[in-house]
């Protein structure tokens, strides 16, 4: 029997429950389930929306949505080109190994170019070296010149 078809796509009203539950999957995962508080309401008011917030990509096998890469744009930096900023990427557990993972970087580079976007910043998890690992494989860099900070307002 041949492998199951995997394939790379934005999100559409059809995932907003999917996404949703890889995005909480990815809250208990890093520890932080309990401040989370996206609603599909959330997903399709800001994402699926006139004018998007951010986009997701969804990797589908057989028909199941079985990953996420949530992005967004920052429209110009430096050298007035776009960043894409990956904000999350997390494929559910039973589908680890299929490819998913590289398949959602790979769509992510696409989009990346076919915006003028030299490049995708992202966050990972201290902690998480198999993360670490695979976004080495995938070309990725651990930036040794910036370190990420935070300020809590209010």
């Amino acid at each position: 029997m041949p492998a199951s078809p995997l394939t790379v796509r934005p999100f559409e009203r059809r995932d907003v429950t999917e996404v949703l539950r890889l995005m909480r999957g990815l809250a208990v995962f890093e520890g932080y389930i309990e401040k989370f508080s996206v609603t599909e309401t959330d997903l399709i008011n800001h994402g699926l929306g006139e004018a998007p917030r951010f986009g997701v990509l969804v990797a589908d096998l057989d028909g199941r949505v079985v990953g996420i890469a949530v992005h967004y744009v920052i429209p110009w930096t430096y050298d007035l080109k776009p960043t894409l900023v990956l904000k999350e990427l997390f494929v559910d557990e039973t589908a680890r190994s299929s490819g998913a993972g590289a398949a959602l970087v790979a769509a992510l580079k696409r989009h990346a170019e076919k915006i003028g976007a030299p490049r995708i910043n992202w966050t990972v998890l201290a902690t998480n070296e198999a993360a670490k690992r695979f976004y080495r494989r995938e070309g990725g860099n651990h930036d040794a010149i910036w370190e990420p900070w935070t300020m809590p307002v209010g």
